[in-house]
């Protein structure tokens, strides 16, 4: 289907339509801090000591404890992810890789390596206290 008769029969996504990221974390407290203090996330809410949901840029974050299936949900369960195996991670695109991994590194983020030139890309890669990958990546 052509751009043009999908924006007329679906608009979605609208131009207003904005995406949040969940992490599933095993310390609220722990995880709260690291976002706000490491990543430099702006906290805007947070409910009952369990989520918080931050705004990183143009993008959300939705950081919450894990917990069983619900109604909407009766076979998920939300968990911290195991830190060895990834099935996803977050990219965040810079203008200098170096100047952002020293940024980070001094806010106490733990690299798994110093940037690396790739060439056309340099980048590296970290993650916050319950494994969740980040990448800073500088094209």
């Amino acid at each position: 289907m052509k751009d043009e008769q999908r924006d007329q029969r679906d608009p979605f996504p609208a131009a207003e339509t904005e995406l949040t990221h969940i992490m599933v974390v095993s310390d609220f407290d722990r995880a709260r801090d690291w976002y706000r203090d490491v990543l430099g996330a702006e906290l805007t809410r947070e409910y009952g000591g369990t989520s918080a949901v931050f705004r990183f840029g143009a993008a959300w974050l939705l950081v919450v404890t894990g917990g069983p299936p619900t109604d909407d949900k009766p076979d998920v369960t939300f968990q911290p992810p195991d830190p060895h195996r990834v099935s996803h991670s977050i990219t965040i695109r810079v203008q200098d890789c170096r100047v952002t991994y020293e940024t980070l590194r001094g806010r106490g983020a733990e690299f798994l390596t110093p940037p690396y030139d790739w060439g056309q890309e340099i980048r590296c890669f970290f993650r916050d206290p319950d494994g969740h990958l980040f990448e800073i990546s500088q094209a």
